[in-house]
């Protein structure tokens, strides 16, 4: 790795300060911030503002300027849910040495669009591609209860009779709407044997830059290595990967 360019990173530091901060901030404000000398800071300011980078205030403070949307706009079309999903999958893959994917919602199905394999010699084999109803699997689960109330109603209204997979699998709204309720409270999914008989997952939601919900993370497990410790130690690590990805897409915590 080069060496860093000093007035490089400071400049960068002055943005990053707006990372948290909806109000404008004035170079007094910069100067205590970041404990740079007030005639470095004023210099810095004066080339960010002139290439757009900030934007002066009447009250003499500065607030972030229009180049940096147009930079966040260009990186935003470049990200693929499925291409910064798959990196993400092998990350979390190689830390629990289980089978990770992420899925999306379609109507009431949900759709594999990434996955990682487990490296154990009893592991679950999946595809990406693969549709299976959601209501069956954490992920399902996941993006289901990220519907509002009226989205839901609308894919699975009252009363409708869900298909089964397993001995296990939900067959009736109101169980449904039960175990959505618990997945909002927890902030996580979880699926025992409900698609497979021999493999349970637990799954965490995957935010875009604006909040929304736009996919899910899970964890596989064959039945053999699946108990509560176990589980609590997936769910952390979903969650953990999950965030990963939203972070890759934009996400910011105050963004909700």
């Amino acid at each position: 790795m080069g060496r860093l360019t000093p007035a490089v990173t400071r400049a960068l530091d002055i943005l990053e300060l707006f990372l948290d901060r909806d109000e404008t901030l004035t170079a007094p404000d910069i100067v205590r911030a970041l404990e740079l000398p007030r005639t470095t800071v004023h210099e810095l300011l004066a080339t960010l503002v002139a290439r757009g980078y900030l934007v002066t205030e009447r009250t003499g403070g500065y607030r972030l300027g229009v180049r940096l949307y147009q930079l966040g706009s260009r990186y935003a079309e470049q990200l693929d849910l499925a291409a910064e999903g798959q990196q993400v999958a092998r990350n979390v893959a190689d830390k629990c040495q289980e089978t990770v994917h992420i899925a999306i919602l379609e109507d009431t199905d949900v759709i594999y669009i990434a996955k990682a394999d487990s490296t154990q010699a009893v592991r679950l084999v999946s595809a990406a591609g693969r549709r299976l109803p959601a209501h069956c699997t954490a992920v399902g689960k996941m993006l289901l209860a990220s519907l509002t109330a009226q989205e839901l109603h609308a894919r699975i209204p009252d009363g409708t009779r869900l298909a089964a997979m397993t001995a296990n699998s939900i067959t009736d709204t109101a169980t449904l709407h039960t175990e959505l309720a618990h997945t909002r409270a927890r902030g996580t999914a979880v699926e025992e044997s409900e698609s497979n008989n021999d493999a349970s997952c637990v799954a965490a939601p995957v935010r875009d830059r604006t909040g929304r919900v736009v996919a899910a993370l899970s964890i596989s497990v064959p039945g053999i290595r699946w108990n509560p410790e176990r589980r609590g130690e997936l769910a952390d690590l979903a969650a953990a990967g999950a965030a990963e990805l939203s972070t890759r897409l934009g996400f910011r915590r105050a963004a909700t």
